[in-house]
């Protein structure tokens, strides 16, 4: 028997006056899987990510988070939210970890991890502390929680990050290429923890470039082209080579590089 289905999207379309970025697309992931979503620059995959969390309002098509339809009304050209306080509540469900981390500044680290639950979701100060503090320590950052985002390294940024989504106690974690702002050498140390996170059976999609994890921790990869969805399928099918021309030179050109 299948897990629930986390997130899905039918029709989905989002347009920028008369540019149309996303053209159709059809997608649904369950419970625990990890989903990786690969395509070349201006593919549409960080329009398709930050419409699943109603960051971009679609131009049409519809979307349901943990079974729920998001409520939208057809206005003018587009969307628009019909529901305010469900989609406030949504999204505190669906956490998204930045390219570019989008720590505040003048906060510490452990003042960034507990606002969003504390004045987002009313819970309690002292429990969100806790939480936070345990949060820190698993993705090796226990020592750091005093510290201003300007004070760490961009790993160590992108790991405060990563924490600060899961103190929300997401249902999915959105990724939108978070390593690609890191220098080489600190891309590591964020895989491996996102490694750790889909060994646990959270729900994520991860936009990203890197090759490696998207082949060996994903349970499926979407691959992205002119905004729609070229093909599909587990890593072992696309990666094995034959099933989508398109695929297979888009990999090509990263192994050479």
């Amino acid at each position: 028997m299948s897990n629930p289905v986390a997130v899905a999207v039918d029709g989905l379309h989002k347009s920028y006056g008369t540019h149309e970025v996303l053209k159709g697309i059809d997608f649904s992931a369950c419970e625990g899987e990890v989903v990786s979503i690969l395509g070349a620059s201006g593919s549409g995959k960080s329009t398709f990510l930050r419409c699943l969390n109603l960051l971009e309002l679609p131009s049409a098509g519809r979307l349901q988070i943990s079974g729920e339809e998001v409520k939208l009304k057809s206005v003018g050209d587009g969307l628009r939210i019909a529901d305010q306080k469900q989609v406030d509540r949504l999204r505190t469900q669906v956490t998204m970890v930045f390219q570019n981390f989008n720590l505040w500044e003048h906060m510490t680290v452990l003042e960034n991890l507990i606002e969003a639950p504390v004045h987002v979701q009313r819970r309690n100060r002292a429990e969100v502390l806790d939480e936070a503090e345990a949060m820190l320590e698993r993705v090796g950052m226990k020592e750091r929680g005093k510290a201003y985002p300007a004070q760490l390294s961009g790993g160590q940024q992108q790991r405060a990050a990563i924490a600060r989504a899961l103190v929300m106690k997401p249902r999915v974690m959105l990724f939108d290429e978070p390593t690609s702002a890191l220098d080489p050498e600190l891309v590591g140390e964020v895989l491996n923890v996102m490694r750790d996170l889909a060994s646990e059976g959270r729900t994520m999609l991860v936009v990203t470039h890197e090759m490696g994890f998207a082949r060996d921790v994903s349970s499926k990869i979407l691959f992205l082209e002119h905004g729609r969805i070229v093909t599909a399928g587990s890593p072992a099918e696309l990666f094995g080579g034959g099933v989508n021309q398109r695929f297979d030179q888009f990999v090509s050109r990263f192994s050479q590089g």
